[in-house]
């Protein structure tokens, strides 16, 4: 874990809320494990024990019941646990009471989406996205009257004291480093554009691996690229996007770009925090849903990141196609089933990223979205509209080229989406 300040391995035990009252609860059983799977994305932490709580509404100073903190407590002691990681949002006064009933750290799934963030990132971009995020949590934790502060509590926790004078300052220097990191990250993003300027005069398309976390996206990409971008078998393995050419089987060279996996209620400080770290995905030619169909939730995952794709910006114009992966996990009769499904759609693809089953389909089919139907157009071009010519002869759309007394007469051969293009610079 991310400077916890714990020698060794740290236990830890974890527990999903089930909160009857709330009406959009997630189903239990599948919360829980991916709770687990994101525990386990931390290096050097065991879990010791799982469960799930139900609860008929949240208590406000304790979010448990009296009787169930106190069986909670034991299950702790036994395991001789270290942390508990709640799978939910828990308050600054909860948390305070809890670690102080329970007598051990505690980490919400804001909390622990930050330490696996701050594990993670590898550029520049996304150190100071994940500090930002970090400082903005921080300062919702700085509460009075914290008793219990002489044992050291690291990570990604508060840094406070006791007295209403501490709080403030400590707010005053959270909000002092909130400044100086947006200052930073203006000129780190001001640099990503300029790239992203330079990439857009190369005639590459590009291409955005998008989905919800450990669907695949990452092994995809290594098949592809032949790079070796981190891909094991856990959630957010991957939180910088990763770009790199590819070879289609036309010939045409493509940009493919990994990007972080996305989340069910995925902190609201880090969707904003990582919108620029995906804005590829908002100048992509083409965007690659992968899918984990062996998931028990693919189809709550897939609207789930439909849901994110739509906050980000991102709409019905650019082209999508889906990729139903990890097949090769599916029995005979239900991996026969899904390929079946796919194949009635020219927009889906079922495919193993990990044995290289339907990739070459695939390949084929990037390709043809790439290159949509070209037309021939005749246009008209007064002489002072110089810049619209130069635009057309930038994209090698012209064929050919007719001086005439009011200006010049091209004749065109085109997509649909130069030709808005070209609507939008004339």
């Amino acid at each position: 874990m991310s400077d916890t300040g714990l020698a060794g391995p740290t236990r830890a035990i974890v527990l999903h809320p089930d909160i009857q009252s709330e009406r959009d609860r997630r189903a239990a059983g599948p919360a829980l494990e991916e709770a687990v799977a994101l525990a386990a994305a931390l290096p050097d932490l065991d879990v010791e024990g799982a469960e799930i709580v139900r609860l008929p509404r949240a208590h406000p100073g304790l979010l448990f019941g009296s009787g169930k903190i106190a069986e909670i407590k034991a299950r702790i002691e036994a395991a001789e646990a270290d942390l508990v990681l709640i799978d939910g949002p828990v308050t600054p006064v909860q948390q305070r009471n809890l670690e102080k009933e329970w007598g051990v750290k505690l980490l919400d799934r804001t909390g622990l989406i930050l330490e696996i963030f701050a594990d993670r990132a590898r550029t520049r971009e996304g150190v100071l996205q994940v500090e930002l995020a970090a400082l903005s949590y921080q300062r919702t934790r700085l509460v009075r009257a914290w008793t219990h502060l002489e044992r050291q509590r690291g990570g990604l926790g508060f840094v406070g004291g006791p007295g209403e004078t501490q709080i403030e300052a400590d707010r005053r220097a959270i909000d002092e480093a909130v400044t100086r990191i947006r200052r930073q990250l203006a000129k780190v993003v001001k640099t990503r554009a300029l790239h992203r300027a330079a990439r857009k005069k190369v005639p590459y398309p590009v291409v955005a691996l998008v989905g919800y976390t450990n669907a695949g996206k990452s092994t995809l990409f290594n098949r592809l690229t032949g790079a070796e971008v981190m891909a094991k078998d856990m959630l957010f393995a991957t939180l910088d996007p990763t770009m790199r050419a590819v070879g289609l089987p036309d010939g045409t060279e493509v940009i493919l770009s990994d990007t972080v996996g996305f989340i069910s209620d995925l902190p609201t400080q880090l969707v904003a925090a990582f919108r620029a770290t995906l804005e590829e995905v908002l100048d992509a030619d083409l965007i690659v849903h992968v899918r984990d169909v062996a998931h028990p939730e693919s189809e709550e995952q897939a609207e789930d990141v439909a849901a994110i794709l739509a906050d980000l910006g991102v709409d019905g114009e650019t082209p999508m196609i889906e990729v139903w992966n990890k097949i090769d996990l599916l029995e005979d009769a239900r991996r026969s089933e899904v390929q079946v499904a796919a194949a009635r759609r020219d927009d889906v693809f079922a495919i193993s990223a990990w044995t290289g089953q339907g990739i070459d389909p695939l390949l084929v089919a990037v390709s043809e979205w790439l290159s949509p139907p070209r037309f021939r157009a005749e246009l008209d071009l007064p002489f002072s509209a110089g810049r619209a010519r130069a635009w057309l002869y930038e994209q090698g759309v012209v064929e050919g080229e007719e001086q005439r007394e009011d200006g010049v007469h091209l004749v065109v051969n085109w997509t649909a989406r130069q030709k808005k293009a070209f609507q939008a610079v004339s």
